[in-house]
């Protein structure tokens, strides 16, 4: 594989990818697994296909280096962060490339998860210095503490499609808040979670505090981490079903738990939205990642009297992307994570048309390669198409009209999700109403995006439990204890 940028700067050698009590290593039996790129097949690198007795020993590892790196000054923790940020920064186009090689993206949207990526580490860094207490002065001399432990050993389950930023998201308030871990990156995209541990390792985290296991053997090892008492908490970003499946297991200890699960956005037009922003929003929504995202918008809902505007400018947008290699510059739209999901997005298309939806553009596969779907747009999707009541994830965007704001509301709200939704209206009362009633953990009005470090970010219903990022982020890895003080 030829490389544009230094990648081995970062990486350890092949099939020595586990991370464990502060060195690179090779599962037991050498077994290994090729991580390739989806643009072209070309296989990028050999990863270590961990087993369950590596992982015992990283969550031993982990164990063993709980208590010293609880005991660390939270200036320690925040100089570790810090040195990481700027380190993470200085590799900035490293990241990118093996964020596009080896899940697909375009390489500026790959920079700009870099930048946001980086900033939970900042972030972070500086939240360790703000983990503050409360003191209660009860009746007769009696003093109430409030405090903040560590939580102990976590499983920090990351996915496949923000490799870097969802890592970060994690790690990030982990260490800050004086944690040690287990990391379990995505199979199909390890390689920049691999740079993120070999980066923590150069910015100072002291040995055991940090382990990384790759390994296609997810349940197998979920299951035996999640049934050590050593292991105090798991935080998983994915699909709600695994979710439900891990936080069942975790219930056999009454583990904390943070599930950063599946959505269904909705994205809401009103008539008196401004059309051109709308659509603006709307394409940086559904098209960032390539759709390949939780908080993607799903279910397009456009009021009847701006509708036709709306569909004419979006297709005229859309038919003016350029598909091909994400590393390519002037690339909007690039491959999906595998074939498998281009197959799903056939489907869906020929089940919403079957339904009497309207194909505006795409529609098929395009040319590029077998992990290509070209940008698509659907009009008058009924809601009871699998495109609508199912996350996408992919460049396919459904369009349904509305009447009324209260037909509209109940549509967005009409799905067992609830982590992103959009609106776009240039009334102030409207948007305050669309506050109220929205169900959804992050909700975006007149802006196509909605996340940063600085916010909490999660999801209610089916779509998670507890909140990333924001001053909420680094108590998911705290226990709160209270103290009273009698004289």
């Amino acid at each position: 594989m030829t490389w544009t940028n230094n990648v081995t700067t970062l990486l350890p050698a092949e099939g020595e990818t586990l991370f464990i009590d502060g060195a690179w290593q090779p599962t037991g039996s050498r077994a290994t697994f090729a991580v390739d790129n989806p643009a072209d097949g070309a296989t990028l690198f050999q990863v270590s296909d961990g087993t369950v007795e590596d992982a015992t020993r990283a969550l031993a590892s982990a164990d063993d280096a709980a208590e010293a790196w609880a005991a660390t000054s939270p200036a320690e923790r925040r100089r570790v962060l810090e040195t990481a940020y700027d380190a993470v920064m200085d590799h900035k186009e490293i990241f990118a490339e093996l964020m596009t090689r080896e899940m697909g993206k375009t390489y500026k949207e790959a920079l700009g998860e870099v930048n946001y990526g980086a900033g939970f580490l900042k972030w972070f860094a500086e939240e360790a210095m703000r983990a503050y207490g409360r003191t209660f002065h009860l009746p007769d001399g009696r003093k109430g503490l409030v405090t903040h432990d560590p939580v102990g050993p976590c499983y920090l389950v990351t996915p496949w499609n923000f490799p870097l930023a969802m890592g970060t998201r994690k790690i990030g308030p982990a260490l800050a808040a004086g944690d040690t871990m287990v990391v379990k990156p995505a199979s199909a995209t390890p390689l920049t979670t691999i740079a993120l541990i070999e980066v923590l390792r150069q910015a100072g985290v002291p040995a055991g505090v940090v382990n990384l296991v790759t390994s296609k053997h997810s349940t197998a090892i979920s299951n035996t981490l999640l049934d050590d008492p050593r292991l105090r908490k798991i935080s998983f970003t994915g699909s709600t079903s695994v979710g439900k499946a891990l936080m069942a297991r975790a219930t056999n200890q009454v583990l904390r738990t943070s599930m950063e699960l599946g959505g269904n956005a909705p994205f809401v037009v009103f008539d008196d939205a401004d059309v051109d922003k709308a659509v603006e929003g709307v394409l940086l929504a559904k098209f960032r990642n390539n759709g390949q995202a939780c908080t993607a918008a799903n279910r397009i809902l456009v009021q009847n009297g701006i509708a036709p505007a709306f569909v004419a400018k979006l297709k005229a947008a859309v038919e003016d992307f350029t598909v091909g290699d994400g590393m390519d510059e002037g690339t909007d739209v690039s491959a999906l994570i595998n074939e498998r999901a281009v197959e799903r997005m056939e489907r869906i298309v020929a089940d919403a048309v079957d339904h009497g939806a309207t194909l505006v553009v795409g529609g098929h596969r395009d040319g590029h390669g077998p992990c290509f779907f070209e940008p698509t747009v659907l009009d008058n999707v009924p809601r009871d198409a699998e495109v609508f009541t199912d996350e996408i994830f992919g460049p396919v965007l459904p369009i349904s009209r509305f009447d009324t704001d209260e037909e509209g509301m109940a549509a967005a709200n009409d799905t067992i999700y609830g982590l992103a939704f959009y609106a776009f209206t240039t009334s102030i009362a409207r948007s305050e109403w669309v506050q109220r009633h929205a169900q959804a953990g992050v909700l975006a009005i007149n802006s196509g995006v909605l996340s940063d470090a600085s916010v909490p970010f999660g999801g209610v219903k089916q779509s998670g439990i507890g909140r990333e990022g924001g001053a909420e982020g680094i108590y998911e890895y705290m226990n709160t204890k209270y103290t009273l003080i009698v004289p």
